[in-house]
């Protein structure tokens, strides 16, 4: 949803120690379930954990952007935002690529070990993303948080379910499909964040208002 608010109440916002605080709890867990999950998914050999491992890296990244630029103006948190937009498309790409490999060259993964990190990271995701709730309509750089943590919560559910078919298939597509639909969450996810910082940029409150002349007077 498009930014109802105005910029100085959003910048009010971004200094709120609630809202840092609730950055920093998310680039922890973001940080921790990178490590447990990449570990996992490479011992596993899982594409949808690796993938969604590289998902947590990214916000990981996000998360830091944005406690960087809290307290600064719209324009340089929107600048924020399109960093973190241009993260996620890269990121998708990547694992777009890589589950497109691993249909011809990869091995079948362990869905117990899926299904047990996978459950891990829903329970943490979850509470990160009802943590950040709040900030869902918030400017670019909120926003953008509130859309990594969602897409993240998702993608856990998705891989939890991929571990069931690949137990119940005795086949790697379960985890193949899974990874691709999480690469298309990341696409899309970074081309919103995209739009909406762009339209932030494009917006009055983006450009400075220029005086000429007496002071006090217009030019």
């Amino acid at each position: 949803m498009v930014c109802t608010s105005c910029a100085c109440d959003d910048k009010k916002a971004a200094v709120d120690p609630h809202w840092r605080r609730a950055l920093w709890i998310a680039l922890a867990v973001n940080a921790a379930m990178f490590l447990v999950e990449m570990v996992a998914g490479i011992a596993g050999g899982s594409k949808s954990l690796q993938a969604d491992a590289l998902d947590f890296l990214g916000d990981s990244a996000n998360y830091a952007i944005s406690l960087g630029v809290a307290g600064m103006a719209l324009a340089w948190r929107a600048r924020a935002a399109l960093l973190k937009g241009a993260t996620l498309v890269l990121l998708g790409l990547y694992v777009l690529v890589a589950t497109l490999w691993a249909v011809w060259h990869g091995t079948l993964p362990e869905a117990e070990m899926m299904g047990a990190v996978g459950i891990a990271a829903l329970v943490a995701n979850g509470a990160v993303a009802l943590m950040l709730f709040r900030y869902r309509t918030g400017d670019a750089n909120m926003r953008s948080v509130w859309i990594c943590s969602r897409n993240d919560a998702i993608g856990n559910v998705a891989v939890v379910l991929a571990a069931a078919g690949v137990f119940g298939t005795g086949t790697a597509w379960p985890d193949l499909i899974v990874a691709g639909v999480m690469a298309g969450l990341g696409l899309i996810g970074g081309a919103q964040i995209i739009r909406h910082a762009m339209r932030e940029l494009s917006g009055p409150a983006a450009s400075p208002v220029i005086f000429a002349g007496k002071p006090g007077a217009a030019g």
